[in-house]
């Protein structure tokens, strides 16, 4: 039979307001213990109902994610303010932490090839408010990037998944022989790309979820002899239990069992002097054919390669939306998508990338309509005149459910509130409160 670990999650939210996050996850029944490796992150220990059905995962202020899959950002340890580069991203569980620690200030690319899962990182991104993050569909063998232009790369690449055995034990049949051959040989070629993309002194951080020396310990080795990084040592984080293997030394391998959670591996990578150039005077760099070697170019009228008009941010001002809010980059509209272009991608991003910023809202027939969730631009406060403010959970789950309410305001939307968190906007209809979070894409 599987193990089964705890359920652990990611406060997602300005340190301010884990208080009032809390206490809308206990209000709601659910209760938890900290983690000892991130004031972020919480260990369940009672879970009255699947916890991404709670209105705290609803509205993006949780992220469910295995209590290993945490640590890569922690390890890399992005400033606030960075740039990072995170090269196979979706679901966007480890680029989510990234642009959490980085800040509103910093910038956080996310590439992801596959189609189905680009879809999945967005709107993952997009349901927690994830302004400073963008996205991209690339190979992420030929990521059309400037070489040596970032200073912070995590690589999580595909791998057997050796780790996850507990939960799935059909990986250990799935991944053997020559299928585990060609999974190796796509890590190098990534590993390759990652190091031509990185700055001198840039960090790399390698991390698997699995178990198997070929993809970890040896690939730290390869990155070592081949491509001339230099491996940091990475103290471990409170909280687990560790593996040592030959060959490991500085590198962490989670223990899942006797951590409650899955087997995972971390390595730390610098880069100490500049590469010689690659015959295409590129990041792009041969390799065999893969997922993320071929993906298509996924160019649509919205992506930043037409740049976009530029709007005035004041477009978006209203009850519920303060401009004044914005990080620093601009608002365009692509199409009658309304977009926020971090300020980082200006400098970063070449022209030819084709890439997506975060989604404001929709601008149709000369309305603008701004994302329902948009609650990173809500104010500190709720404006009586112009809020909703629920005091029982049950409310928030009525109204999510389909009924209405009337609440005695004016106009056409107002915030809507639990207590002081702020969850993001309604529609009013002579006065009634009418739920518009259904898909907004």
């Amino acid at each position: 039979m599987p193990t089964s670990f705890a359920r652990s999650f990611r406060l997602v939210c300005e340190p301010q307001r884990i208080p009032a996050v809390e206490a809308l996850l206990r209000a709601e029944g659910y209760d938890f213990e900290p983690e000892p490796f991130s004031p972020f992150c919480r260990r369940l220990c009672h879970e009255p109902r699947p916890l991404g059905s709670s209105a705290a995962a609803f509205f993006g202020y949780i992220y469910i994610q295995d209590r290993s899959s945490m640590l890569p950002p922690l390890a890399l340890a992005p400033q606030a303010g960075e740039a990072v580069l995170d090269i196979c991203a979706s679901p966007g569980s480890k680029t989510g932490f990234l642009a959490q620690l980085t800040g509103p200030a910093g910038f956080v690319l996310a590439n992801e090839p596959a189609p189905a899962r680009l879809a999945t990182l967005r709107a993952n991104l997009q349901a927690c408010n994830f302004l400073q993050a963008a996205t991209c569909s690339c190979g992420g063998q030929a990521l059309p990037l400037h070489p040596e232009s970032w200073g912070a790369i995590l690589l999580d690449p595909p791998c057997s998944g050796w780790g996850t055995a507990e939960k799935h034990p059909r990986v250990l049949k799935l991944w053997q022989g020559d299928k585990l051959k060609s999974l190796t040989g796509l890590q190098q070629c990534l590993l390759k790309s990652a190091a031509a993309l990185l700055k001198p002194g840039g960090r790399l951080v390698y991390s698997t979820c699995t178990t198997n020396e070929a993809e970890n310990e040896a690939q730290v080795r390869f990155a070592e002899q081949e491509l001339g990084l230099v491996r940091e040592f990475l103290p471990p984080f409170p909280g687990f239990a560790w593996e040592e293997r030959p060959g490991g030394q500085g590198t962490l391998r989670v223990d899942g069992a006797r951590s409650g959670a899955q087997g995972f591996y971390l390595a730390l990578l610098r880069k100490t002097h500049a590469a010689a150039p690659g015959p295409q005077g590129r990041s792009g760099l041969a390799g065999p054919a893969s997922a993320h070697a071929a993906a298509p170019d996924m160019r649509a009228p919205e992506t930043e390669r037409e740049r976009g008009q530029t709007l005035a941010p004041e477009i978006l001002a209203g009850p519920c939306c303060d401009p004044t809010l914005l990080p620093p980059g601009r608002v365009a509209l692509y199409g009658e998508h309304v977009r926020f272009i971090p300020a980082q991608a200006a400098a970063l991003l070449p022209a030819r990338l084709v890439w997506q910023g975060a989604l404001l809202g929709r601008l149709a027939a000369g309305r603008l309509s701004t994302s329902p969730r948009l609650r990173a631009l809500m104010p500190a406060l709720p404006d009586p005149a112009s809020s909703l403010v629920l005091e029982d959970v049950r409310e928030i789950a009525a109204l999510l459910s389909g009924q209405s309410r009337q609440t005695g305001l004016s106009g056409r939307e107002a915030g809507l509130w639990w207590r002081n968190l702020p969850l993001g906007r309604i529609a009013l209809k002579q006065g009634r409160a009418v739920a518009a979070f259904k898909a907004f894409c």
